[in-house]
């Protein structure tokens, strides 16, 4: 099992959960995003672009490392790991 963290802004397309849970068997981070978007596609949409890659604006995490130093979407992610996904924030 490895359980998704979502921050306050994304919880609307979840239901209104904090943390999800998926199984992904295959073990990388394309395989519990899609996952997620088979159960969530609202969801998904925030998270990856029409072509299935990581919005620009997207930070995931995996046990506490960016995914985009550590492989991007073919990240191993271990049964227990946490994934966490923050939306970047603009201001000024």
């Amino acid at each position: 099992m490895v359980t998704v963290l979502l921050p306050g802004p994304l919880r609307g397309e979840a239901g209104g959960a904090s943390r999800l849970s998926v199984t992904a068997a295959a073990g990388t981070l394309r395989a519990v995003l899609d996952e997620l978007a088979a159960s969530h596609p609202r969801l998904s949409r925030r998270i990856r672009d029409e072509r299935g890659e990581l919005r620009r604006y997207v930070n995931v995490f995996v046990d506490g490392e960016d995914c985009r130093h550590s492989g991007g979407l073919a990240t191993p992610v271990g049964d227990g790991a946490e994934v966490q996904v923050l939306p970047s924030v603009a201001g000024g």
